[in-house]
């Protein structure tokens, strides 16, 4: 039981609501142990934690990372990678869409805000 967490440590770890580890379970995401009303989560439940939040990090939806997750259940470690070079690639270039729209609109934005300064000087 010492490599287990509880559901307590398992929010305080990843700094997580008790709200969004029970949404985990629910959708699926996490499978903890389960012993009447305690949770406790393994190795497994930590690491796919841990995939989770870097996952979302990304930008990744918890539906893409929850098919990404049943993808290494079902056809392994080799499928399950070459599915995450897809879906890093896609979203890579989504990122640099966001950031180049992200650089325009803060030019803009300059532009905009130098024109204005500009009237109060005068």
């Amino acid at each position: 039981m010492s490599d287990l967490l509880t559901f307590k440590q398992m929010c305080e770890r990843f700094d997580v609501t008790p709200r969004t580890l029970r949404y985990y379970e629910y959708i699926e995401l996490l499978s903890p142990q389960k012993e009447g009303r305690s949770r406790y989560y393994g190795p497994r439940e930590i690491a796919r934690m841990t995939l989770i939040l870097r996952g979302r990090r990304f930008g990744f939806s918890l539906e893409e990372l929850r098919q990404w997750l049943l993808i290494y259940d079902q056809q392994g470690t080799a499928e399950q990678n070459r599915v995450w070079v897809e879906l890093a690639d896609r979203q890579l270039n989504h990122l640099k869409i966001q950031r180049d729209e992200l650089d325009s609109a803060i030019e803009d934005l300059r532009q905009l805000r130098d024109q204005v300064d500009k009237t109060l000087d005068s």
